[in-house]
């Protein structure tokens, strides 16, 4: 019964509550308010500013589980820390905050924010056609030596890559990556970047890894490709000039002389979007002119000198 009464009393209190006066003004702050945070969730979500903000999210929560957990000595450090902290965001999201900018003060931005795509989904992976001229293209490239450098985009927009390369925008089929990739013409040079089924763009600029543990013999696609993925969830291509052997980087690791078989496997894993799946590749390294060395499976750093 005592029960029954406490729920009675709850109900006649959120009753008798009465409601703060609400004006049109404030109807349209609130609108105004929730588009500001709409803009920047989408702003982190197609950038790589979106890897940084979940570090940023484990770090918050860990600070909430101190003050739950009244750990007054890490809370302290954390109040100390808050003002450098603040800087620091600054420096490390400076390119993505340059780019806002500038987004802002185009003239197309309202329809460009409203034709955005939001996100990676199933529909927008590679279909079995793209998949097959990936795997063909490639082995056809190393069949003569030609070097080539493919980035698959994943979750994790490549924007400020793809601005720096020549706007392709043309169905994948392996006719046009060997044409790309053809030496001695204009689009050969570079990486190109590859979304869904299409080739947005071409001779793009990626960094370069800062890995000093990385063999000394590791041409500039090989690095380039350890770069980008090491600074996103991509999936790189490298079909090397020297040996015509096709490696593949992966989350900051180089696995080389894949197979036909191999590679097929990973982007079949890469097109399911099935990250359970645990890689049989090897890790290893390839070196210019001569035989890549193999690095037990397993290992913490692929190609490694």
């Amino acid at each position: 019964m005592a029960f029954v009464e406490t729920v009675k009393n709850w109900i006649t209190n959120l009753v008798d509550i009465s409601l703060p006066n609400i004006h049109v003004t404030d109807i349209v702050e609130i609108i105004l308010i929730a588009f500001f945070f709409y803009i920047v969730l989408v702003w982190i979500k197609n950038t790589r500013a979106w890897m940084l903000f979940r570090g940023l999210i484990f770090i918050l929560i860990f600070f909430v589980v101190a003050a739950l957990l009244q750990m007054s000595t890490i809370l302290w450090l954390g109040e100390k820390l808050l003002s450098a902290g603040i800087v620091a965001l600054v420096v490390v999201f400076q390119p993505e905050l340059r780019h806002a900018l500038e987004t802002l003060g185009r003239s197309n931005f309202l329809k460009s924010l409203f034709t955005m795509n939001l996100g990676r989904t199933k529909e927008n992976r590679f279909s079995d056609k793209t998949l097959a001229d990936l795997v063909k293209a490639s082995f056809d490239m190393g069949d003569v030596k030609t070097g080539a450098l493919i980035v698959i985009e994943k979750e994790v927009q490549l924007t400020e890559y793809e601005r720096t390369g020549i706007p392709v925008d043309a169905i994948l089929t392996r006719q046009l990556l060997i044409n790309i990739f053809e030496k001695n013409t204009p689009l050969h040079d570079g990486a190109i970047i590859v979304r869904g089924d299409r080739v947005v763009a071409a001779t793009c600029y990626l960094p370069l890894t800062d890995d000093l543990e990385l063999s000394k013999d590791l041409g500039t696609r090989h690095r380039a490709a350890v770069g980008i993925s090491e600074v996103s969830d991509s999936v790189t291509l490298v079909v090397s000039e020297e040996t015509g052997k096709i490696s593949v980087a992966e989350k900051g690791k180089l696995f080389t002389d894949v197979s036909e078989k191999e590679l097929t496997e990973i982007l079949t894993r890469l097109q399911d979007q099935d990250p359970g799946k645990k890689d049989d590749k090897k890790d290893g390294s390839e070196g210019k002119d001569t035989d890549d060395k193999k690095v037990p499976e397993g290992s913490e750093k692929a190609a490694k000198g």
